[in-house]
């Protein structure tokens, strides 16, 4: 962080896939916010993506893509995709990627580590799309498996995996009644502010009207969020309801990503 209060990248360093491009300050939420850019079409058999971003005491940082993240179809092997995030105490860190879209026979890892210290807060976004449905392409990956560990001072407090055919979440889908076109959301929300209640009548309030959602306590200083959106509009639409609901307790949330 710079003398004057603005959060600065202290070092960079990249090769392709990975573009960063010019970062952004909003002074009105007091963040930084920095585009992560793949200028390739989208992720392909054998691609490897490896990312480690760390947000140092003070700092404030928002790190999001300008699109969706497309992994396409592969006659065979497999892409992989591996990314840690630390935040020292008095940081902030807000992680909100476009959502990722499996097409058709594709096959997909993606591993995420995220390490808090304490005194420092977290909102960690992930987003996942059906497939191509204007394509009628819904549901159709060959594997696919999201994993996410996040731990506070040093205390795992979340550990999940996701591992899922297309069929298995056609299904489900199906059961839930949101519909072939059902998108999903998992976020995380650490910090030691995530215990004040005001915001879950307000994040509540948004179920209904093709969108479910729910909330779980994380074992200290946190909580899990999911949704499911009946359409790939509906879940951007939740996406920026919940920031707005959060954006009171939290304010760097208030963010602008300049593009929701």
């Amino acid at each position: 962080m710079r003398e004057n209060g603005r959060t600065a990248l202290a070092a960079q360093a990249f090769r392709a896939p990975y573009h960063l491009s010019k970062p952004y300050w909003d002074d009105v939420a007091k963040t930084l916010l920095v585009q992560v850019v793949n200028p390739t079409a989208g992720i392909l058999s054998g691609d490897r993506r490896d990312s480690d971003i760390a947000v140092e005491a003070g700092a404030s940082l928002l790190v999001t893509t300008p699109s969706a993240s497309r992994v396409f179809q592969m006659k065979d092997g497999t892409a992989e995709c591996r990314q840690s995030f630390s935040v020292a105490a008095g940081a902030w860190l807000e992680v909100m990627p476009e959502p990722l879209v499996p097409h058709r026979g594709s096959s997909y890892r993606q591993t995420t580590r995220i390490a808090v210290d304490a005194g420092g807060e977290l909102f960690f976004a992930d987003l996942l799309m059906p497939g191509r449905v204007a394509h009628a392409e819904a549901w159709e990956w060959a594997k696919l498996c999201l994993e996410t560990e996040v731990r506070l001072g040093g205390e795992l407090i979340l550990k999940e995996r996701f591992e899922q055919t297309g069929s298995d979440l056609r299904a489900l889908a199906e059961f839930a009644g949101s519909g072939a076109g059902a998108c999903f959301g998992n976020a995380v929300l650490v910090g030691e502010r995530a215990g004040e209640p005001d915001w879950r009548a307000a994040i509540n309030a948004l179920h209904g009207d093709g969108l479910w959602i729910g909330m779980s306590v994380l074992r200290r200083g946190g909580w899990s969020i999911k949704f499911v959106a009946s359409d790939g509009v509906r879940l951007r639409r939740a996406l920026r309801d919940i920031r707005a609901a959060l954006g009171g307790s939290f304010p760097r949330l208030t963010c602008d990503p300049r593009k929701l």
